[in-house]
């Protein structure tokens, strides 16, 4: 339960991750240069209304009675559904927002991008009850916690993995939906703006905090961001996965081939990509009802085994140019961070390697980011450094 609240705490779920051109200023362009107002918010309902006293003594009876002071409010959850893009097309889309209870000032908004799901379960707008996601919320934060593309109101659509569009503009159409959601409910909230995430999430909160760094017409402007063991760039990661060396956790990266595959329209029958009997399980392994612990379990953690012979050979030799060249455009190695980011990776991660972020961290600063810090977590695993970055995440939002 310790370890849930953390990792819900920062919307990550219970599964770990193996996870354009330089626009202008993030700064909010003059009205004439935001788009027009568009109604992004549809609906919400609420789900639960969490009392103060109980979440106060959930952190305490976990062993988080340092943070006893932190929790200050109630909690209201909500389900919202809102407007956002999938291959160039409105859909609606869905996820939590979470409100803390009698606040006196406006508050701040968090928006909060959890780590690799593989059931519709497991995604947030399926509130189940306490899990710890509300603790941002009860520290004054009105938090968002998007389901993306492929869950929740979109569950029918393959989720878009790793794709940079889709990632980044589930996110910041919620926040833009958001406004609907504070006009219908009443709630103030001031001009800060938090992005946090990790693994998966961390992906998605650099994507998401790129698309408004480098389009002004979304009018957004972010306060601080931090995220957690992304993999950010893609074509590194790429190495690592045809290095040789086996790769603990392959349902990844059938998720990955299979996401490109469907969003990319590239419709490559999957015995292409993937031997058997792989190819042939995969489809009723990804049907959303299956963790990712039971998917890897069905596969081989010899990527040379997993891919198709030509395919696996297409990857060492240069032959899979679009996939290499999507892989490239969906890294988020291009940009420099203009706001004050915090990029944290465990040392001793086997998912995501560490030198993945350290790279992306020097690339954004010999590009001139500003704000831009690394953290490194000694000796942290994929699973272990969720707990160092939360304690070192907290204190640091508050300095804003």
């Amino acid at each position: 339960m310790l370890k849930k609240l953390l990792i819900y705490s920062l919307l990550l779920s219970n599964t770990l991750i193996y996870s354009g051109c330089q626009k202008s200023s993030a700064d909010p362009a003059p009205a004439t240069e935001v788009e027009k107002e568009k109604e992004y918010y549809v609906s919400s309902e609420l789900l639960a209304s969490v009392p103060l006293n109980l979440l106060q003594t959930m952190v305490a009876s976990n062993g988080f009675e340092t943070y006893r002071n932190e929790i200050k409010y109630g909690v209201s959850v909500y389900r919202m559904t809102y407007v956002t893009t999938y291959q160039g097309k409105e859909i609606k889309a869905s996820g939590l927002v979470c409100v803390p209870q009698n606040m006196t000032t406006p508050a701040p908004v968090l928006s909060a991008q959890h780590g690799t799901i593989f059931t519709d379960d497991e995604a947030p707008s399926n509130f189940k009850g306490l899990s710890g996601l509300e603790l941002f919320a009860a520290g004054g934060y009105v938090t968002l916690l998007p389901d993306y593309v492929g869950f929740g109101a979109s569950k029918d659509i393959f989720h878009p993995y790793y794709d940079q569009e889709h990632s980044a503009l589930a996110v910041v159409d919620m926040i833009k939906a958001g406004k609907g959601f504070y006009k219908k409910h009443n709630i103030e909230v001031n001009d800060q703006l938090f992005l946090v995430g990790y693994s998966e999430g961390g992906y998605v909160t650099l994507a998401a905090q790129k698309e408004i760094e480098t389009d002004p017409s979304h009018g957004l402007k972010i306060t601080a961001s931090a995220a957690g063991a992304g993999g950010y760039d893609l074509t590194s990661m790429l190495g690592d996965v045809t290095s040789g060396k086996p790769y603990p956790y392959p349902a990844y990266l059938a998720y990955v081939l299979q996401s490109y595959n469907q969003t990319n329209s590239w419709n490559r029958p999957l015995t292409e990509l993937f031997q058997e009997p792989y190819a042939s399980q995969l489809p009723a392994l990804f049907d959303g009802t299956h963790s990712g612990g039971t998917i890897n379990r069905q596969l081989t953690t010899d990527p040379k085994k997993l891919f198709a012979a030509s395919f696996y050979e297409g990857l060492t030799n240069g032959k899979e140019t679009v996939l290499k060249q999507t892989l490239q455009k969906n890294s988020l190695t291009d940009w420099a961070p203009k706001s004050p980011t915090r990029l944290y990776h465990g040392t001793s991660d086997t998912i995501v390697p560490f030198e993945n972020s350290k790279l992306t961290y020097d690339k954004f600063k010999a590009q001139g980011a500003p704000q831009t810090e690394f953290i490194a977590i000694n000796g942290g695993t994929h699973g272990s450094t969720i707990t160092p970055m939360l304690q070192s995440l907290i204190p640091w939002m508050k300095s804003f």
